[in-house]
């Protein structure tokens, strides 16, 4: 880390409420509530950085949330830095910290040219690990990317890095290295600790770990597809495991698409299947969105993490792109990533963004960091009054459990949530509630057992669990959550949506009172004790576009309608036995290439939807770069959106790609090409592209899938400019060994519904 002092900066988005939040229309995310309710407004990081790329988060045993990045510069004109450090207490207010590395801790076997990238940040056993990618390493010849890892006993540093990879570099068997990149570590709830990495040059990949998580003890798994995913995170949730990673480029300026996507497990090693039962490590790859673009300011949002405030919310920090200013100008070429959080909400089991609705570009409430307690959560004494003083290498300021203390406040009625940090080794017992009806947890670390229990009366304690508890040093994270006929606890030992001990109990008739938290222990020591009402969670998925009235139909019987217009017509593309019959091509649209046939109609004003029903198969695992056919937005031949069932390596698909003016500067005359994944394909799938306006009037086009032709998944969207004027049409191509054709069942253009 670098040895340069902290420098506070500027604070800045803390503020009232004034107004709902920016929203494409359907898209509705939830507005701030009435009163002084403090606020922040995407990008987080704009206080001190213009990007701030592959964030990691950690609240540290000093009470102080660290984001950490990867190795760009922070402002345009920069040094780059190698990683960076920032922290804040409530996600309004940040200070700069440092680097992660210099000249003087850098790995010695990372090449001098080499990238430090995308760190994760954990806990494990006393002490902060560090993951990070170095992508070349002094070990072989070529490009040999490998993981890193660092510790140190403070958030800020300084690292030391091991003196050799914890993964290493990986041959792929043709004189490369496969891409051994994107680190993030895991604690299961039996205690083991796992770490994940991986991306589209050879699958993502689970290893186990050594309990210290420095050194890999098992082979490798691989849990996500060759070619498809990269990024991977790991959250657990109601006893799932659920892997998280990013698709689609990261980097294309205004064209960047960059998801994210979810499969769940019972086990870390998976498999893990999205909501549909596909596997994210099929060769068609499959995957429940949990965060894309929708339409607004931002794009390629992607590259996460995931923060639990103090009220129980899940936030998702990740990077993304504003469309309108994708670059950092000097240096040029750098995209201008920056970070951002929202709200990520569990509905039907699964993780997404703002309940579906995406990324925000107004002002959102701030996650809750605060305590109904007095004092400061990171100095408990000012909260129970009977705490002896204590400190603490790690946590500063500590409290010390002797005999039963209670806190100044009583917790709320109904429903509370109590986080601490207990030390490893230590026993203590949590009581909430009051004779004859309360709750009881007993952190017990000394038998290695986590319990749970309602206390009914006089009577012996109903429901009774119990948890093992992993031996461990260092302070452990302890939350409970009691309500209604309900208590559940779980020990981590970061927070991270990690744990490795849950246990819970419930009783019929059991509610809450208002009453002190109780404490009990014999030279327990604690920390950051912060109480809070639950939050309440989100349960109703965002609307989606709806079809409404026919406006068009072309069922392709004998003869295509005349409002459709050909560009480049293929001519052995034919209307035949109800189909529009389309052999594929080895023709793109992409670049400077233009040799791609089109098939185009103007559409109407206002909302609407088109769809598309076709037949492409294109079988499974085989090389057929780059077969595909479906939709196209097209303004001309270098600004147009095209989604796509199509192959792509191994991996089949579907891809809604976008190319437009890589700059707005009039001597920079590139197009740039990326693009978006919106989910699984099928052999005769359905798609559709809804049209609509956002409030700076741009069009707004969203894409949207089925594999059946009655469920639909709906994901990314892209805008072009107010004075557009695209035209909707069909496209194949890509490739015509072998001989494969594309069969368009029909067209529909429907009024979107109110």
């Amino acid at each position: 880390m670098s040895a340069r002092a902290r420098r506070p900066l500027l604070a800045a988005v803390s503020a009232l409420a004034v107004g709902a939040a920016l929203m494409t229309p359907g898209l509705a995310l939830a507005e701030p509530g009435a009163g002084a309710e403090p606020t922040y407004t995407n990008a987080v990081s704009d206080s001190f950085a213009d990007t701030y790329a592959d964030p990691a988060v950690i609240q540290a045993k000093d009470g102080w949330w660290y984001a950490y990045a990867t190795a760009d510069p922070l402002r345009a004109g920069d040094e780059p830095g190698i990683g960076h450090i920032a922290r804040t207490k409530d996600w309004s207010t940040w200070e700069y910290v440092g680097t992660i590395f210099d000249e003087t801790n850098r790995p010695g076997w990372a090449e001098e040219s080499a990238g430090l990238w995308a760190p994760d940040i954990r806990y494990v056993d006393g002490q902060y690990v560090l993951y990070f990618t170095v992508t070349d390493t002094t070990l072989n010849e070529g490009q040999d990317s490998a993981i890193g890892v660092a510790t140190s006993p403070d958030p800020a540093g300084p690292w030391v890095p091991t003196d050799e990879p914890i993964v290493a570099p990986r041959p792929s068997g043709d004189g490369r290295w496969y891409w051994t990149i994107d680190p993030a570590g895991f604690t299961s709830t039996d205690g083991r600790q796992w770490l994940y990495f991986g991306n589209y040059f050879g699958g993502v990949h689970a290893v186990e770990l050594s309990a210290d998580g420095l050194t890999s003890i098992s082979d490798l798994t691989q849990v996500g597809s060759f070619d498809r995913y990269e990024a991977p995170y790991v959250v657990e949730h109601d006893g799932w495991y659920y892997l998280m990673g990013s698709s689609a480029n990261c980097c294309a300026g205004p064209a960047t698409g960059y998801s994210v996507f979810a499969g769940r497990s019972r086990d870390p090693r998976g498999p893990f299947l999205d909501a549909d039962g596909l596997d994210l490590n099929a060769s068609v790859t499959g995957g429940t969105t949990v965060l894309t673009q929708n339409g607004n300011d931002w794009i390629g949002a992607g590259h996460h993490a995931v923060m639990t405030d103090a009220a129980g919310q899940d936030w998702i920090v990740y990077h993304a792109l504003d469309k309108d200013e994708p670059w950092l100008t000097d240096p040029f070429g750098i995209n201008r990533r920056p970070m951002l959080i929202d709200r990520l909400d569990w509905i039907d089991g699964w993780p997404v963004t703002n309940a579906g609705a995406g990324p925000s570009d107004g002002p959102m409430p701030l996650p809750v960091t605060d305590s109904l307690l007095p004092g400061d959560p990171a100095d408990p004494t000012g909260a129970f009054p009977g705490l002896a003083a204590g400190s603490d290498a790690q946590g500063g300021a500590i409290g010390v459990v002797d005999g039963t203390t209670r806190s100044a406040t009583d917790a709320p009625r109904d429903a509370a949530r109590l986080r601490l940090d207990v030390r490893a080794e230590d026993t203590v017992t949590v009581v909430l509630g009051e004779h004859p009806k309360r709750v009881r947890v007993t952190y017990d670390g000394s038998a290695g057992e986590l319990r749970t229990a309602v206390l009914m009366g006089r009577g012996k304690p109903k429901g009774e669990q119990v948890s093992s508890l992993p031996r461990g040093a260092g302070w452990r994270t302890l939350v409970v959550e009691a309500g209604r006929r309900t208590v559940t606890a779980q020990v981590s030992a970061d927070d991270l949506g990690d744990p490795m001990a849950v246990a819970g109990s419930t009783f019929p008739g059991f509610s809450l009172a208002a009453a002190p938290v109780e404490l009990t222990g014999e030279g327990a020591r604690v920390d950051n004790v912060g109480l809070q009402r639950p939050a309440e969670p989100v349960t109703d998925a965002a609307p989606v576009p709806e079809p409404g009235e026919v406006l068009f139909t072309d069922t392709f019987d004998g003869t295509v309608d005349d409002s459709w217009s050909w560009v480049r017509p293929q001519q052995d593309v034919q209307v035949s036995e109800g189909d529009l019959v389309w052999p594929l091509r080895s023709v793109d649209l992409v670049g400077e290439a233009n040799t791609g046939a089109l098939l185009l109609r103007d559409m109407p004003a206002g909302e609407w939807i088109a769809e598309t029903e076709l037949t492409l198969d294109l079988g499974e695992t085989t090389v057929r770069n780059y077969q595909q056919a479906g939709l196209v937005v097209h303004e001309s031949d270098d600004d147009f959106a095209r989604l796509g069932t199509v192959a792509i390596w191994p991996t089949r698909t579907v891809e809604y790609g976008r190319e437009l003016a890589a700059s707005t500067d009039p001597a920079d005359e590139r197009t740039i090409y990326g693009g978006a994944i919106i989910g699984a394909p099928a052999p005769t799938m359905s798609m559709r592209i809804a049209h609509s306006t956002n409030e700076e009037g741009e069009h707004v086009y969203r894409a949207g899938i089925s594999r059946d032709g009655e469920s639909w998944v709906w994901g990314a969207a892209w805008t072009f400019p107010a004075d557009a004027e695209p035209r909707l049409g069909l496209y194949a191509g890509g490739g015509a060994e072998p001989p494969t054709e594309a069969r368009f069942h029909e067209v529909t253009v429907y009024e979107t519904a109110p």
